[in-house]
């Protein structure tokens, strides 16, 4: 029997006690801030991980040995209300270019202090159809919330809040 995944895109909202500014701000040019060590890939433990700003931008790690880890690009960026970053890593945790998943972030002001922030990771069927695929969107849907907690605590921390009036 052929068994086919249709995997519905991964989304995740929250909302933050911040500007989209603010918000966008911390996604992107403060990612290595926030982004959890032990999420990478690559063949030794990371350093550093950075989105770069504009379409175009590469979306990588440095690691330890002094490699870097492609992840993807950005595809969209709309500072300070949405980025789309291609997602080019497979379900073994490998970098595999011509591999095309999607993961746009929505930031939208609900008022002066307060962004709902919407992430969907979108066309997963991409990565394949069996049974250790689903086991990695699986996963990587109970990652996403955990990374974006992670977010949240770094766009809502007073000393992050502190240094950008200060660099803002």
């Amino acid at each position: 029997m052929n068994r086919t995944i249709h995997a519905a895109p991964i989304r995740k909202t929250l909302v933050v006690r911040a500007s989209p500014e603010k918000a966008f701000e911390v996604f992107t040019a403060r990612f290595d801030r926030w982004w959890p060590r032990k999420h990478y890939i690559g063949a030794s433990p990371l350093v550093r991980a950075t989105i770069e700003p504009g379409v175009g931008g590469r979306w990588y790690s440095t690691h330890e040995d002094g490699s870097e880890a492609p992840w993807g690009e950005v595809l969209v960026w709309e500072p300070p209300h949405r980025l789309i970053l291609a997602w080019r890593i497979s379900h073994e945790w490998r970098y595999v270019p011509n591999l095309l998943t999607e993961v746009e972030v929505q930031f939208i002001a609900l008022d002066d202090v307060r962004t709902r922030v919407e992430l969907e990771h979108r066309h997963l069927d991409r990565m394949g159809d069996t049974p250790k695929v689903a086991e990695t969107i699986t996963s990587m849907d109970r990652g996403w919330g955990m990374i974006l907690g992670e977010f949240q605590e770094a766009v809502e921390d007073p000393l992050s809040q502190a240094a950008s009036a200060v660099t803002g």
